[in-house]
């Protein structure tokens, strides 16, 4: 399980100072800088390196869905509360990870009636990335046409599906397009 309440350290550097400003960040009783979780990746990867390479195996493979939070202005397609979905492969040098994410990823979209594009090389705007990261939009949402992401990082790779912006994407192609 994926705690909502994180220490703000973990992402202030990672997200740079768009994100790091759309944080719901506070002090807790003891003084500590906290905030909702805005992402999760983060979360494991810490998690990684402060204890689970010590006790899980190389090449361990975690999925999970976590509610993450972000304060900016409500509209369609983003939301203070929002779902994510993810996939992560950590301690992986073998190079097979990176396929076996995209495997995954390609699966998982397949689940979904909605016009997806998948693009490559993109320039991601989290720090933790260690190479260009990979996308999936949906052109019919518009300005908020990116529905999952991810790449790689120096614990692992992973990617996350924004769960309602998903709906959304089926809900566009129902309808015949929103853009």
């Amino acid at each position: 399980m994926i705690p909502a309440i994180w220490e703000t350290s973990t992402f202030t550097d990672k997200l740079g100072t768009e994100k790091e400003g759309q944080m719901w960040t506070f002090r807790d009783k003891g003084g500590r800088d906290c905030c909702l979780i805005p992402e999760v990746t983060g979360v494991i990867q810490q998690m990684w390196r402060e204890g689970w390479s010590k006790t899980m195996k190389s090449a361990t493979r975690l999925a999970y869905v976590s509610r993450c939070y972000r304060y900016e202005r409500p509209q369609a397609g983003r939301y203070r509360e929002f779902t994510q979905f993810g996939v992560e492969i950590l301690g992986d040098r073998s190079g097979r990870d990176a396929e076996l994410a995209r495997e995954a990823l390609d699966a998982c979209i397949s689940l979904f009636d909605a016009d997806l594009v998948k693009v490559d090389s993109v320039k991601r705007g989290l720090a933790y990335y260690v190479e260009d990261g990979f996308e999936v939009e949906c052109p019919d949402l518009g300005a908020q046409r990116q529905v999952a992401g991810g790449g790689r990082y120096a614990e692992g790779i992973g990617w996350a599906i924004g769960v309602e912006r998903m709906l959304l994407a089926e809900d566009a192609r129902s309808a015949g397009g929103t853009s």
